[in-house]
């Protein structure tokens, strides 16, 4: 326990003991919570504060931050501090936290807050994210911020049939479904997560299960709220803006009908924005009632999307006609090319209805690796789908940069695909796939995983099966819903649930939910998994229409690869000191080269030729001597000795003295010189050590034969046994008399 004042509470999660504290840190926090699994400790904290003026939006901002100490690392960075640009795992676990806390702030509460979650203690089995998630909701309800918590946040995993609660880290290895969850006491408020082919109906048995195994999480939160919760802030009221509102019904309400019938989104953008400026000017004219009510005024955009929102929603419950006039279960058209960008690996283009992306697949080596510094090591991803959504796409004039939504897009269509990759050993290729929304009127996130899937297949990639995705909606009023299959932008914004579904013919790969309601009931997730396989396997049946299945053979202009095996002994010489001739190989031929500790070579190049070239430098350091073969050799070096010959490129051997000539060497620099040609046979073979002979060479082209035994260098002996004398009637060492007939030979101190 500690020192310090705190209030504590433990709760039995999965089979894991949970921690949740306030108190001890942050204490000038609006809300601060400790929690703790294991040893992984996220401090997350919750403040607020007053705005002069109304943003015209909820300004809430939720950041999420690993800091490397946790684990006992120092970061990696030049600066070693933790600065800049969060990562994408932080981004992504931000917007997870953000997404299910955002719909339970109140309506018209303004104010700015700020909800920080820090990793502050790691260890290798139990994960920050979905700890940070429970800790943020945790905070707010302890807080004077208004906050309709508490929910949850765990993880569920499937292992050998078996739902498991927040499995560890090293479990999700072996564990087919990876989802994490939030949910209230009530219901299911947000999923997000990626599976192995997993069929619908495990996938709604799944959240069930775990919505009710994580209900001790939120008595937890409701205890410690007993013990140390702040009274939570009254709202300002709200103006009656009743008169406003039926003036504009009155004046505008037919206009605003026939606006939301325009089937084109650019047409009904205009047709809305001229029945906006009529209800301004109407408003502020001389003689409205309202003209000089500023409050009014500035809510008469507010009270129009109320209106909108109405018109649309009424219309699909009485008519089941949507605003594009399409029925609830209708898949917009769908348009397919492949093969657009001639000199991209792979490439192609979807549209479903006025949402069009353009995907590419681009083919790399292993150098091309994403490496990243993280909490558990230095790690490295071979598959990276990055997702732009430019303002181009929408009609609109705005900063062009990487927003958090375009790294979540990004990382759910990534994990749809993932499943479907060739194991890395049968195709050893670093993928990346970019997707370009060229238009956008709802789910362009599924529109790159289409897109994305007739890319790999273009590019020659062998998927095990194609993948296709599909977002849909919600319409609830009280017990009464209706699920809509593919839902455009504005069904999106004027709806209760963005669900998006990736799979394949046979089951899930990935998931995402969002609603804007209090929670959806498992009959709801349900009839939405079911609605949307059938539109799956719609896109599927056209996608199999124009490409049934990846190419034969990879693009003319991917990386070419093989794999080699050398001897482990020979890759320090293909390396080289400070990778000199790795280095040079790689810069004569433009291959990569990849070396396993194991002796297999993996060799990636731009062409076949010059793939063949890298080939052959690389097996060059891996040819052996052959005993009793001759080699016309290069002399590369002279020594007292003898001199050094090379008999291959990098194979080396000493021809001694002895063996330079039939006749007494007086002087090996006078009788050979560097770079001089010779024949000799290899004649002795003592590991990574070679001895030839010219002289053998010389007696075999005079009709001798050559006995090995008469070459070989007899093993050395202790000076016991062989009686102070070696066996050539010189002395011993101490004697210094050697191999050339008891001649003394001079050695130098």
């Amino acid at each position: 326990m500690s020192v310090f004042a705190c209030k504590r509470v433990d709760v039995a999660v999965g089979g894991r003991e949970i921690i949740l504290e306030t108190g001890r840190l942050a204490a000038q926090a609006d809300g601060a919570v400790w929690i703790q699994c294991g040893d992984t400790v996220v401090l997350v904290t919750a403040c607020s504060q007053s705005l002069d003026f109304d943003k015209g939006f909820f300004p809430l901002t939720v950041d999420y931050s690993e800091k490397m100490y946790a684990a006992g690392r120092i970061p990696g960075s030049f600066f070693r501090r933790e600065i800049g640009r969060p990562s994408e795992r932080e981004t992504l676990v931000s917007r997870l936290i953000d997404r299910p806390m955002r719909p339970l702030f109140p309506k018209g509460f303004n104010d700015e807050v700020q909800v920080l979650a820090n990793v502050i203690s790691a260890d290798p089995e139990n994960d920050s994210d979905v700890l940070a998630l429970t800790g943020a909701s945790a905070a707010l309800c302890i807080s004077s911020i208004p906050f309709a918590g508490p929910v949850a946040g765990a993880r569920i995993g499937r292992i050998d049939g078996r739902f498991v609660l927040n499995p560890t880290i090293p479990q999700l290895k072996d564990s087919e479904l990876n989802f994490i969850f939030a949910a209230s006491r009530e219901a299911v408020v947000m999923v997000e997560g990626d599976a192995r082919f997993v069929p619908e109906a495990t996938v709604a048995e799944a959240l069930e299960w775990a919505h009710k195994e994580i209900q001790p999480l939120i008595d937890a939160q409701e205890e410690l709220i007993r013990l140390a919760g702040k009274e939570k802030r009254v709202l300002k009221e709200q103006a009656d803006l009743g008169g406003i509102t039926a003036f504009l019904k009155e004046h505008i309400g037919a206009d605003l009908a026939l606006a939301l019938t325009v089937p084109e989104k650019m047409r009904r953008r205009e047709a809305k924005k001229t029945v906006r400026d009529k209800a301004a000017a109407l408003a502020s004219a001389p003689g409205s009632p309202f003209a000089e009510d500023a409050v009014a005024l500035a809510a008469v955009s507010s009270i129009l999307g109320d209106m909108e929102k109405k018109i649309v929603r009424d219309r699909i419950r009485r008519e089941g006609v949507r605003i594009d006039g399409r029925d609830t279960k209708t898949v917009r058209p769908v348009t397919i090319e492949t093969g657009v960008l001639p000199r991209a690996h792979g490439s192609a283009l979807f549209a479903r209805g006025e949402t069009k992306s353009l995907v590419v697949t681009t083919l790399g080596s292993s150098t091309d690796e994403q490496r990243m510094d993280s909490l558990v090591g230095d790690a490295t991803k071979k598959f990276m789908l990055h997702y732009n959504f430019p303002p181009y796409c929408v009609g609109e004039v705005k900063p062009v940069r990487v927003s958090r939504r375009e790294i979540g897009h990004g990382a759910l269509a990534e994990k749809a695909l993932r499943p479907i990759l060739p194991p890395d050993e049968s195709f050893p290729f670093t993928l990346r796939i970019v997707a370009e929304t060229m238009e956008s009127n709802g789910s362009s996130s599924m529109a790159a995983v289409c897109g994305g899937c007739l890319s790999l297949m273009d590019a020659g990639v062998p998927v095990v099966a194609p993948v296709a995705g599909i977002a849909m909606g919600l319409i609830k009023e009280g017990d009464e819903f209706i699920v809509l299959t593919d839902i455009l932008g504005d069904e999106d914004a004027l709806g209760d649930m963005d669900f998006k579904i990736a799979g394949t013919a046979d089951g899930v790969t990935a998931v995402q939910m969002d609603i804007k309601v209090t929670g959806i009931s498992t009959e709801i997730m349900a009839k939405a998994l079911t609605q949307a396989r059938e539109a799956r396997l719609h896109i599927l049946a056209e996608m199999a229409r124009v490409l049934p299945a990846s190419r034969h053979s990879l693009s003319q202009y991917a990386p070419q690869h093989t794999e080699v095996e050398v001897s482990p002994e020979v890759i320090r010489l293909i390396i080289g000191p400070g990778g000199k001739n790795i280095k040079a190989i790689t810069a004569e031929t433009g291959a990569s080269i990849d070396i396993d500790d194991s002796g297999k070579v993996a060799v990636f190049a731009p062409t076949l030729e010059a793939m063949e070239q890298a080939v052959q430098k690389v097996l060059a350091y891996d040819r052996k001597a052959e005993l009793g073969k001759n080699y016309d050799a290069v002399v590369v070096k002279v020594l007292e000795v003898g001199c050094i010959v090379e008999l291959l490129p990098n194979l080396e051997a000493l021809v001694h003295v002895s063996q330079l000539d039939l006749g007494r060497v007086e002087n090996v620099a006078d009788f050979v010189k560097p770079g001089d040609s010779m024949t000799v046979k290899v004649i002795e073979i003592n590991g990574d050590r070679v001895r030839a002979s010219r002289k053998v060479v010389l007696q075999e082209a005079r009709g001798m034969i050559w006995n090995p035994e008469d070459t070989a260098r007899p093993p050395r002996r202790g000076r016991e046994e062989r009686g102070g004398r070696d066996d050539r009637g010189g002395r011993d060492d101490r004697g210094g008399r050697g191999e050339r007939g008891g001649r003394p030979v001079r050695t130098r101190r």
